[in-house]
């Protein structure tokens, strides 16, 4: 088929890749322009550059506009596919093809519609995550499903390791689907919409650690926002202090949330939990941290006894 490709950062790269590998021809490229937000500046392989080297035409934009639906007629597509393109599309785009417009979302549809769907699972708990290959309409993240791959959330599974595992299920997911649609197969599944969960875009704010929330959260706030995410952090004694590595404490502690409390193995348990008082909560035991200056520190070398506090404000 004739695909034109809409798509941004390493997850539209993937996706291109994979259709340059596959038997489809790439009629042309939409994309973003460079941006210097800090979600957008990590998982950054260019898509514009990836193009240009196989000498498909490209356009870029920021949002959809006259010039852009032009271009796209002229390339005379039989299908859309977009990954990571992060504006509306009006449906005289997704519709413009005579197959529409297949999107890739890397959530299990219709849980986590919206952004950053891979942190957001694990920060809320998920017990998975995954690919979704549906038609665009409408809606955001709303059409209905032609392909879905899964993976686990580990125990001690990280953002990192779980978008990385995401991104490599893109090729086996959107060549099954379009095969599929070429073929005339595809079951085109509606999502049931009462199901759906919708996030929004993470800024650091959503990584400032609330020291009420109970430890078992605040371990998967601290995994989700692993390396180049912007580190989940705190303050003490008036300074940013970002917690790279933690795990819940084995015993539990009573008092106020916040509370620097005591060495636990080679870490320092910090009171968890908004009734922390009661005396039933675990502790998050933080084994990592890093400074301003970008210096990692062992967790017993920073906070070499108790006492203070550790608070979301300098």
């Amino acid at each position: 088929m004739r695909v034109a490709m809409f798509g941004y950062q390493t997850w539209g790269h993937r996706t291109l890749d994979a259709l340059l590998g596959s038997t489809h021809d790439v009629v042309g490229v939409v994309t973003h322009p460079a941006s210097d937000h800090a979600y957008e500046k990590i998982w950054d392989d260019s898509v514009e550059q990836l193009a240009q080297d196989h000498g498909i035409p490209v356009h870029l934009a920021r949002r959809p506009d006259d010039a852009m639906i032009a271009r796209l007629a002229e390339w005379h597509p039989d299908i859309i596919v977009a990954n990571n393109w992060r504006t509306w599309l009006p449906s005289e785009v997704y519709a413009l093809p005579p197959h529409g417009t297949l999107n890739l979302h890397d959530s299990l549809l219709p849980a986590f519609t919206g952004f950053s769907p891979v942190p957001w699972a694990l920060i809320s708990g998920a017990d998975q995550v995954g690919i979704t290959a549906h038609r665009m309409d409408g809606g955001l993240d709303t059409g209905d499903i032609a392909a879905q791959r899964a993976l686990p959330i580990g125990p001690r599974s990280t953002g990192t390791e779980l978008v990385r595992a995401t991104i490599d299920l893109i090729p086996e997911v959107l060549l099954d689907a379009l095969a599929q649609i070429e073929a005339g197969t595809v079951d085109w599944r509606p999502q049931d919409l009462d199901q759906r969960t919708f996030f929004h875009r993470r800024t650091e704010l959503d990584s400032l650690i609330d020291w009420t929330w109970p430890a078992e959260d605040i371990d998967r706030l601290v995994r989700a926002m692993s390396d180049p995410y912007p580190s989940a952090h705190t303050y003490c004694r008036g300074e940013r202090l970002e917690v790279i590595e933690a795990h819940v404490s084995t015993f539990r502690y009573g008092g106020t949330p916040g509370r620097i409390f005591i060495a636990e193995g080679d870490g320092m348990a910090i009171v968890a939990g908004g009734d922390a008082y009661r005396g039933g909560r675990r502790a998050l035991v933080i084994d990592r941290v890093r400074t301003p200056d970008g210096v990692e520190h062992a967790a017993r070398d920073y906070f070499p006894t108790g006492g203070g506090y550790l608070s979301r404000e300098p």
